[in-house]
């Protein structure tokens, strides 16, 4: 097999066709509309018009144009926009994938990814009520301890770090025991 189709394999197999669909089923409820029936879901999503349509919707005017025609260049600057809108939004530089994934199909599981990441940044915003996508990000619990709290924590040794009370080697005999031959 040549490594070009065992990277290929490799990544069709990070394909989740549950997340795939939830998150096209998301997609569905935000933009208000269903996606063309027959079409694959990566299809529609390839002239960036669609995720240009909820990202406008979830964050307005964020993509001011939104090019309907006028061939890959246009539709590759669809999703360029698209992903400096998301990161605009919210959504960390690192969850958010390349313009290649989508547009030439390299990785469509990271482009799953990056929705459920737009998912997760609807939290953060007060003014979307809702439908959600993926679980609450945890928020920050921030906590204060005094000088006196700290260097009483230092004496203590957590039992993480376990304890031997005890222990011995004292009743283990592993094999037979060494023979010392004295006088050869």
């Amino acid at each position: 097999m040549s490594l070009e189709r065992a990277v290929r394999a490799k990544i069709a197999g990070k394909r989740n066709p549950e997340m795939d669909k939830e998150a096209q089923e998301w997609v569905e409820s935000i933009i208000g509309e269903k996606f063309p029936a027959g079409q694959a879901y990566e299809d529609v999503l390839k002239d960036g018009q669609v995720l240009c349509k909820l990202i406008n919707i979830l964050s307005p005017n964020a993509v001011p144009k939104v090019n309907s025609s006028g061939g890959q260049f246009k539709f590759m600057e669809n999703i360029n926009n698209f992903q400096k809108a998301l990161k605009e939004y919210g959504v960390p530089d690192i969850d958010v994938f390349q313009t290649v994934d989508l547009y030439e199909k390299k990785d469509i599981a990271n482009v799953t990814n990056t929705i459920f990441a737009l998912g997760r940044a609807t939290y953060k915003h007060a003014n979307f009520k809702g439908p959600f996508l993926g679980p609450k990000p945890a928020d920050e619990c921030k906590r204060d301890f005094t000088d006196e709290q700290l260097k009483a924590g230092q004496t203590i040794v957590g039992l993480q770090a376990g304890s031997n009370k005890g222990a011995t080697q004292a009743g283990q005999n592993l094999g037979a025991g060494r023979k010392i031959l004295l006088g050869k």
